[in-house]
């Protein structure tokens, strides 16, 4: 009885200590983001200590680091149908473990939006924070999500998904009233019919 006690109790100082383990976040002289549960040296410009608790992950389901870089600087893609490049940039965000949202561009609204924010006639995008990546191009979109903090290997959770891609511009929802019930339906969006035609197999308006 009293090893089993003696055993108990070293469990959980154990577990205590894991519990409220340091994690530090520090910024080289080369500019690159290094997290570590080891002190870093003095020469580092920037440092952070955050005690983690077991299971958290800087208030969310993710690793710290990986959680930081989206908090900081989210990433948004843009794409559009029938679109090789899309394709491309969806599978290395995917294979890096990088949380993204999508946003797909088929009708004049959403062309809207996509200009609005700062595309002009190339797709895939990636915004990264402020920061944006026109035409898909793994060694320039894999330089950016570094200098973003971004992990270079996937740290993404077995069970994480993305969330579903969206329209650019969603379709607004209109109201109508039956008795005494209210129905909320999406209107339809309108395809897009004021863009010169076509290029290869781009969208009308687009190039690849």
């Amino acid at each position: 009885m009293k090893a089993f006690l003696q055993g108990c109790s070293i469990l959980l100082l154990l577990c205590s200590a894991a519990a409220h383990a340091q994690l530090y976040k520090w910024v080289g002289p080369d500019g690159k983001v290094t997290y570590s549960d080891v002190p870093p040296r003095s020469n580092a410009a920037k440092v952070e200590n955050k005690a983690l608790a077991v299971g958290e992950a800087g208030g969310s389901n993710l690793p710290f680091e990986l959680a930081e870089a989206v908090k900081a600087h989210p990433v948004t893609l843009y794409t559009t149908r029938d679109c090789a490049a899309c394709d491309e940039a969806r599978k290395f965000l995917s294979e890096r473990g990088i949380p993204f949202s999508e946003k797909t561009v088929t009708t004049n609204d959403d062309i809207a939006q996509y200009k609005q924010a700062g595309g002009e006639g190339q797709l895939p995008m990636m915004t990264v924070g402020r920061n944006k990546e026109k035409g898909f191009e793994a060694g320039a979109w894999g330089n950016v999500l570094t200098a973003a903090g971004y992990p270079e290997t996937s740290k993404l959770p077995k069970t994480y998904r993305n969330p579903p891609a969206q329209a650019a511009a969603p379709a607004p929802r209109s109201v109508s009233i039956t008795g005494n019930k209210t129905a909320e339906t999406s209107a339809s969006r309108p395809v897009v019919t004021d863009l010169p035609p076509a290029i290869g197999n781009a969208p009308p308006g687009f190039r690849f």
